[in-house]
């Protein structure tokens, strides 16, 4: 089976490898490592993002834990099923998810949070190996466009057939579901492009497609 995440040195991304290196010289004390999924492998839910935030996932070594995003991300999990425990960002929080998973499109922290289109296609092997080794998956939620193509991408699937709206879920070739939500980052919920009740919207919606 392909390998699900990058070795802790991975050398596949100079610039990232670069940034990842100057961060661990500055910060020993944290993850400084490409991230790992978070979430059992059996899940029938997988939550896809962008890549690890500087001073969260890259700092933590989970998804989504110290900064922003995971602040909204989380508790929604837990309020609609999918998760529960308490939530304090830290990794050892005790939080556990419950038929869901969450990872990221480019599993090492990008420089401004902005991965390379490179460096995402270099790093998309490691998701269609996710996917592939997912036997009881139902459906997909990809928050942002980025993390929608790099689904797609790795699903052998054409983009433009395929386009993102927060909202949407659209049943792949596979069967599979694809539901789309604008990213839950502090940018998009402080500007109201995303509101609390429309990510839970999108969570509310695959509830319900993945209980009937």
């Amino acid at each position: 089976m392909a390998a699900l995440v990058p070795e802790p040195e991975c050398r596949l991304c100079p610039r990232l490898v670069r940034y990842r290196r100057a961060n661990a010289a500055a910060h020993p004390d944290w993850h400084n490592a490409p991230v790992a999924s978070f979430g059992p492998q059996d899940a029938r839910l997988l939550i896809v993002g962008l890549a690890p935030g500087l001073r969260g996932a890259n700092r933590t070594g989970r998804p989504f834990t110290g900064d922003f995003a995971g602040e909204l991300l989380y508790p929604t999990i837990a309020a609609f099923g999918f998760g529960s425990g308490p939530f304090a960002a830290r990794a050892d929080d005790g939080f556990r998810m419950i038929g869901a998973r969450v990872t990221n499109a480019v599993r090492c922290v990008p420089p401004e949070n902005k991965p390379t289109t490179a460096e995402i296609n270099i790093c998309n092997q490691f998701l269609k190996a996710e996917l592939a080794a997912m036997a009881d998956l139902q459906a997909i939620l990809a928050l942002g466009l980025v993390a929608h193509r790099a689904v797609l991408r790795a699903l052998d699937l054409v983009a433009a057939r395929y386009p993102f709206a927060h909202g949407k879920i659209c049943e792949l070739p596979s069967g599979l579901l694809l539901a789309d939500s604008y990213h839950c980052s502090r940018y998009n919920t402080n500007t109201g492009r995303l509101t609390e009740q429309m990510f839970h919207g999108v969570f509310a919606e695959l509830r319900q497609r993945l209980t009937s």
